[in-house]
């Protein structure tokens, strides 16, 4: 979808902002640009762009290169997200929205539909927003507005940079979650500039690690982290690289352990050996435990009334950090692993010493460079 063909952006005292810049991202790809401030990421999306003009090589969108393009014309085809938003203050959020429909020649009232469509898709319920104006927000939600303006005329590209930057961590969080689940939804290709290593491996399909005006190592985030290409890669992941992969490594079925289960409802087992049990609702749901101590002699009723109820639980296919996140976060000697696609049936269990076998062995397999 994006191609850089030997692409190289020299200014008039010989700096070389990038430098024979050779890439793909491809149709609905999310490529992540990474690195130090001043090693040419941005200068790397404005050149898709055309708000920067490369000085040899070309660009292609979609096979066609961007020189050949009248630049306005490009630009209203490709969905731009910046730090600083950018939206008209005298303009309401439903009228920011639509602003690149209108400029397409689309009619009013399309328009408006089109943008209140879109901002209820990014969490802003249009009957509360759309007539508000933006000094009226939150940061969080201009951002929420720049996106959804962005997306308006349905651009098949999406360059981002540093969109989520200006807000607190809190927030950041909570608006890459919804980015990652609008994006599986209209799966644009992406280019994303950040300064935050987790933020990349967080939302990149890959993620592109520069030098200075070159790519040192452009590969999934997980092989970033396990595989780094060089020194400098290395160092730049840090030396904590493979508690990053926490974040990209999913809960598998074969990391999971099987205790002994029991039903909700069921009479209390008689276990001499007082083995402690995972305790499941009528549907195949997790409820909680049973404490090993529970059916032992002297004790009588059902397990509902000796279960103890335990909400830590992560889907499967979600991250080992979820897992660690959801143990710590209940003071849990296990989290339960549950198929999102099954109405929440109960799979296993991951304990802390499975969650650091899964890490080893996801580290493990993949051979340093």
């Amino acid at each position: 979808m994006i191609r850089f063909e030997h692409v190289t952006k020299r200014y008039a005292d010989g700096t070389a902002a990038v430098d024979d810049l050779s890439f793909e991202v491809a149709r609905g790809e999310l490529v992540a640009l990474v690195g130090p401030s001043g090693c040419g990421k941005t200068t790397t999306v404005k050149m898709v762009n055309r708000l920067v003009e490369p000085t040899s090589g070309r660009i292609l969108l979609d096979g066609r290169d961007v020189a050949d393009a009248d630049p306005v014309e490009l630009r209203r085809g490709i969905g731009y997200v910046i730090q600083q938003v950018g939206l008209f203050p005298h303009r309401t959020v439903l009228e920011n929205t639509a602003t690149v429909p209108r400029l397409l020649g689309v009619g009013r009232a399309r328009a408006h539909a089109r943008a209140a469509e879109l901002l209820d898709l990014v969490g802003l319920d249009p009957r509360t927003f759309g007539d508000r104006y933006p000094d009226q927000l939150s940061g969080g939600q201009r951002q929420r507005v720049g996106v959804a303006r962005a997306l308006a005329a349905d651009p098949p590209v999406l360059l981002m940079d540093e969109p989520f930057g200006a807000v607190d961590p809190v927030v950041r969080e909570h608006l890459q979650s919804e980015f990652l689940r609008l994006q599986a939804q209209v799966r644009k290709t992406v280019l994303l500039v950040t300064h935050d290593l987790e933020e990349a491996v967080r939302l990149g399909d890959r993620m592109a690690v520069y030098g200075h005006g070159t790519i040192e190592q452009l590969d999934a985030p997980a092989t970033v982290l396990g595989a780094p290409a060089g020194p400098y890669v290395a160092r730049f992941v840090g030396a904590d690289r493979a508690l990053r992969r926490l974040s990209v490594t999913p809960v598998e079925e074969a990391h999971l352990d099987r205790p002994p289960v029991v039903r909700l409802d069921d009479p209390l087992p008689r276990d001499p050996d007082g083995a402690r049990a995972v305790v499941l609702d009528a549907d195949g749901r997790p409820y909680g435990w049973l404490p090993a101590a529970a059916g032992t002699t002297g004790r009588s009723g059902s397990v509902r009334e000796h279960a103890r109820p335990m909400e830590a639980r992560v889907p499967l296919g979600g991250s080992l950090r979820e897992a660690l996140s959801a143990m710590l976060r209940y003071d849990a000697g296990w989290v339960a692993v549950v198929d999102p696609a099954d109405g929440g049936r109960y799979l296993g269990v991951l304990t802390p010493e499975r969650l650091h076998g899964a890490l080893r062995r996801s580290v493990g397999g993949l051979t340093p460079r």
